[in-house]
């Protein structure tokens, strides 16, 4: 789960991390509103779950409170990487001296947190690492021992931080890992950290993502997430437990496993149809959980034929069509299902899903056929 900018900001300034909280706003009467409270000049600012919000407008310097209303109705709106700015944050502005980048993510490949810093300050490190890769310092945390004063001063020499300023430096990336692991995230970033024309250490952007299977435990980040992006087919899906992606084609899918459902989704587009949505049931395929997935698909009114692929691996294939077979008892609809599990106990779910009626398909490729086949017939786009 990814927090907004001025969700993490204020994330940080709980962890004594030194930022500058401004305020946000949903239209320009409230941007001109929170630009009088602060005081101008002020930074008016998209808030969007993704990068690149000065290159696309999205960052604008208001001296007076009218122009921060100005600024923010040319802001609200605004379509950056296909999300749309409904938000935004009015910040004090700065001056700005030195700009650094400072982050902790996780490294899975030497399973332990990495930390990351440059010099390079207010760019995509992304675009740091391909243009000069030799200008981030990286830094592993040992689990067992935990972020040490020598990792501190061996990032801070690394980016050629003046000594006068390694202690606030340490300081602040010691709250950073902090935040890191109080929040349970799987990345904590500072882009860009500034050193202002008079010293001082802030934190002026900020990104933090939350580890979604540990949300259970971060009750206060989760009842703030922000679901205005969501469809109601998405938001039904999430509070139901479920990887679910509205689309716009005919055909629903109901799968078990990411890869499997991109494959499946791949495999119709093949026999020329349009998947409805993305749809990952997870392990198993109890009944209840079934039911509420081929709820939602079946609220689609586009749908006209629902693609169940199951894989059955320590699931067993036979316990998955009971499940199908009972959730489709309660669900009263016409649009034809096309079924295929192959693994566990394929052919006692054969044996169960021909009982019931039901299409199946040997291979995937037969099953989206025949799936695609069927919502022709009933009018697919």
């Amino acid at each position: 789960m990814d927090l907004f900018e001025y969700q993490a900001k204020r994330l940080f300034g709980a962890h004594g991390i030194p930022v500058k909280l401004g305020e946000v706003a949903r239209t320009p009467d409230e941007a001109r509103a929170a630009a009088e409270r602060i005081g101008c000049p002020v930074v008016v600012k998209a808030q969007v779950l993704t990068g690149g919000r000065g290159k696309a407008g999205g960052v604008k310097l208001a001296a007076t409170p009218d122009e921060a209303a100005e600024k923010a109705r040319a802001i609200l709106g605004l379509d950056i990487k296909g999300h749309t700015v409904k938000l935004v944050l009015v910040d004090p502005a700065v001056d700005i001296a030195t700009e650094i980048y400072v982050a902790i993510t996780l490294d899975r490949a030497a399973r332990r947190a990495l930390i990351m810093a440059s010099a390079e300050g207010g760019m995509d490190i992304e675009q740091v690492a391909v243009e000069k890769p030799d200008a981030i310092v990286r830094v592993h945390i040992d689990p067992a021992v935990g972020l040490q004063p020598y990792q501190l001063r061996q990032l801070a020499f690394g980016i050629g931080l003046p000594a006068a300023h390694h202690a606030a430096f340490a300081d602040l990336v010691t709250r950073l890992h902090n935040v890191f692991e109080a929040a349970d995230a799987t990345l904590a970033e500072v882009n860009p950290l500034i050193l202002t024309t008079t010293g001082e250490m802030l934190a002026l952007d900020g990104k933090v993502t939350v580890d979604a299977s540990a949300l259970y435990r971060q009750s206060a980040l989760a009842a703030d997430r922000y679901d205005g992006d969501l469809t109601d087919a998405e938001r039904a899906a999430r509070d139901a437990g479920l990887n679910y992606v509205d689309l716009d084609g005919s055909i629903g899918c109901l799968v078990n496993g990411a890869g499997l459902a991109m494959a499946s989704m791949d495999v119709i587009k093949l026999f020329g149809g349009e998947p409805a949505n993305f749809l990952d049931i997870g392990g198993g395929a109890q009944a209840d959980k079934v039911e509420k997935a081929l709820r939602i698909i079946l609220a689609d009114t586009r749908v006209k034929a629902v693609l169940i692929n199951i894989f059955g691996g320590i699931t067993r294939g036979d316990e998955v069509a009971r499940g199908i077979v009972a959730a489709l008892g309660n669900i009263a609809t016409d649009v034809p299902f096309v079924v295929r599990i192959v693994g566990t106990n394929a052919e006692a779910a054969q044996t169960i899903l021909a009982d019931a009626k039901l299409h199946s398909g040997a291979t995937l490729a037969e099953a989206a056929q025949k799936a695609v086949q069927l919502a022709a017939e009933r009018g697919a786009a």
